[in-house]
Parts: structure tokens; sequence; C-alpha cells
């Protein structure tokens, strides 16, 4: 066992590192539908915008202020988006703004394709994160490292947050009943602006470590891992952030261990690899079919 953890620890390593990036993702898909039952369907394309805004803004500023921009102006598109296409579809059916959500998704992958003119952009180094370290005779990068320690960091922040101010008392209102919160005087607007602005950030946060890694940033670059985290928040019960977590740490480790197939195995070429995506949707299939509200979800019940 010793042995086969040596061979195949940089697969692990790997698979542990894109599982935290994929959970800074996940938890914008889940925080968003838990207050207000909306699949985000842009949240992986603003995960894409702010690769794209680091790439432009480090061409003429240095990494030290370009990093901390990046963050704000990603954080203000989340801001932006839901502002502009959500809030005026509050009281609409959720059928209306889940249109609106995927409209939004595409209007961010035109912009992107207009200012990219739709060829691959080179994420820049970002110093220190794009270091190479050997781990027990593993290479790897800084970043492999760096990615599950600031994802569980950021996840126990956000615990807290939730749970010990009036920011977040009021999310877990919201959360259980929309309506009543409104009548007791919670600001609506203020909280789902909040939420919008929380998964922003980790977007963004998210695409320096995942593009650090897969160093090239095209206008649909958001639309798989996009996809693979909208399924690890339905994996861990879709409303449920340690869940979120836990169904993108799932995902990450499976998905690098199905690549390393042919070595991992013993077989041969690299026939395994081809299915590495296929795994995160059929893996979708069984859980909705097993545990329709995924790992941590709870089971809804109706009043009478």
């Amino acid at each position: 066992m010793l042995d086969f953890f040596h061979d195949n620890l940089s697969y692990i390593l790997s698979g542990i590192s894109v599982g935290g990036q994929y959970a800074l993702i996940a938890i914008g898909y889940t925080m968003v539908y838990g207050i207000l039952r909306l699949i985000n369907f842009a949240h992986g394309d603003v995960f894409m915008c702010a690769g794209l805004i680091m790439i432009y803004l480090s061409a003429t500023l240095p990494m030290t202020v370009t990093i901390p921009l990046v963050l704000v102006v990603t954080v203000a598109l989340g801001f932006l988006i839901e502002r502009a296409a959500y809030k005026p579809l509050r009281g609409a059916p959720r059928m209306s703004v889940m249109i609106s959500a995927i409209g939004v998704s595409y209007l961010l992958q035109n912009a992107a394709l207009y200012f990219t003119g739709g060829l691959a952009k080179v994420y820049p180094t970002i110093p220190w994160l794009s270091d190479t370290v050997v781990i027990w005779g593993a290479t790897t990068k800084m970043v492999t490292l760096v990615t599950p320690a600031l994802t569980v960091v950021l996840v126990v922040l956000l615990s807290m947050l939730i749970k010990h101010t009036k920011v977040g008392m009021a999310m877990r209102a919201v959360s259980r009943d929309f309506e009543t919160s409104q009548l007791m005087g919670i600001k609506i607007d203020a909280v789902i602006s909040t939420t919008f602005v929380i998964g922003s950030f980790l977007a963004a946060v998210g695409s320096m470590l995942y593009f650090t890694n897969y160093a090239s940033v095209t206008p649909i670059s958001g639309g798989m891992p996009g996809l693979k985290c909208f399924v690890a928040a339905v994996f861990g019960g879709i409303g449920s952030i340690p869940g979120a977590v836990i169904g993108a740490f799932i995902i990450g480790i499976c998905e690098n261990i199905i690549k390393g197939g042919s070595s991992i195995f013993g077989m041969g070429g690299s026939g395994w690899t081809t299915f590495s995506d296929a795994f995160t949707f059929a893996l979708l299939i069984i859980i909705l079919v097993v545990k329709p509200t995924g790992l941590f979800g709870e089971k809804a019940t109706d009043k009478v």
C-alpha cells in the first residue's frame, strides 16, 4: 500500500489540489441556490472572466497590485450581474430567472470572445505559487500544496461568518424562509448581493489557483469547470457548504485517478483519460437516482 501511494502520489496530490479549486467555485453555486433557489449558470463564466482580468491587468501592473485588483473587479462583476440580471426578476417565475442566468452566461462568453478574438490567452506566472517542489519523489507545483490549505481556511472563515455574524444570521434566515424573513425586516436585496459578492470572491481565488496549473484561458474555459462544480454541489447536497466542499474534493481526486488509470492500474494507452469528464456526470446521475438530495442535503417536507 505504501508503494502504491509513493508511485501515484503526483495523481493524488493533483486530485486534492483540483478538488480544492472546484470547492471554491462550488460554494458559489450552493450559496446562491440556498438563498434564491437559483442555479447561477453564469458562475463558471465569472470564474473565466477572473482569469482574463488577471491576464490583462498583469500586462501593465505589478503582481502585488494585480492580485487584489482582480479580486475587487471580479466581486464588482458578480454584484453587477445580480443587480442587473436577477434583482429585476425577484418576483418572476423561477424559469424566467433561470433563462436570465443562461443569457448572462452567453453574454460573458461572447464578450470574452470579442476581447480575446477567440484565441487562448496565456495566464501569467504568479510568484511562489508557480514554483516547482518535490515531495517524496513526486514533482509538483507549490499551488498544489497551497490549494487545499487555503480552501480549508476560507471555508472555516465563511462558516464563522455565517454562524457568528448578523449578515450570516440573515443569510440563514432567508435560506429557511424567504417571505417571512422579508416580513421580519431583513433587507433581502442586501443579503442576496452579499451572497453573490462572496461567491464571486471565492471564484476569483479559485481562478488564480486553477489557471496557475492550467495556464491557458479561453472564452469557454469556465464551461467544464463550472459544470463539474455544479455536480459537486449537487453531489454534496446543494445548499450545503460542507457538502459542496466534500463533493468537490471527491470529484477532483476521482477525476485525477481516472486520468492516471493507465499507470495506476497497469493499463496500456491513455484510454481512461477520455472518460475523466464522463465520470463526473455519471456520478451525478447515480447520486440523483440513489440520493436525490445529495450526501448532506436536507429532505424537503411539505407542510399541510
